[in-house]
């Protein structure tokens, strides 16, 4: 990514929807057409949202973020376990918002290569700061804005199965079939987690 590049940041509509992508997954698979999938969750409500413009964020949402994964990647979603799902989605989120690609490698990653252990809202202060030297957009973030950022980021990192909910790091038992997934594109996206394979 350049450094003019502006950080997308909207990632607060959910954290990893791992529940959303149980839906849209198998749809996704039958129609071949994200823009059809979001339709059909829409129309029919299938997220069970509570109002007409959530389900049209989390439909959104959902689709975006499952459409990063190739084809094969999202019929071996289907077909995973939780702990593959949660890898896949956690690639998938770090593929659509370089923000999060850059902490996952630049602070969760490399904290777990040097043996640190933990992750926490200090090191996520820290990463923000130096990236905001680059990155006028994160000057502009509201501080009710920071906070959400900062908290849906750690809540994806627990349901990636990455990160305790008291900031220790989990290494990632990559399955075979994942990381094969992973290690197909250049640079490998296993760069994204905690893990001491290449």
């Amino acid at each position: 990514m350049t450094l003019d590049a502006r950080y997308a940041l909207s990632f607060t509509s959910g954290a990893l929807l791992a529940q959303e992508a149980l839906v849209a997954a198998p749809l996704y698979l039958r129609e071949h057409d994200w823009s059809r999938v979001r339709e059909l969750i829409e129309r029919g409500n299938l997220l069970q949202a509570r109002t007409r413009s959530s389900g049209c964020r989390r439909a959104r949402a959902v689709a975006q973020r499952l459409a990063e994964l190739s084809d094969d990647e999202v019929e071996l979603f289907v077909d995973a376990t939780s702990t593959e799902r949660g890898h896949l989605l956690w690639a998938a989120a770090c593929r659509q918002y370089a923000f999060i690609a850059e902490f996952a490698e630049e602070v969760l990653r490399e904290r777990f290569l040097t043996l640190a252990g933990t992750v926490t809202y200090e090191e996520y202060d820290s990463f923000f700061r130096s990236k905001a030297i680059w990155h006028d957009e994160l000057d502009a973030v509201a501080e009710t804005s920071y906070g959400k950022l900062r908290q849906i980021l750690f809540r994806m990192m627990v349901e990636a199965g990455l990160l305790t909910k008291q900031g220790h790091i989990e290494p990632a038992l990559l399955s075979p079939r994942v990381a094969g997934c992973l290690d197909q594109r250049t640079p490998s996206d296993i760069r994204f987690f905690p893990t001491r394979v290449a």
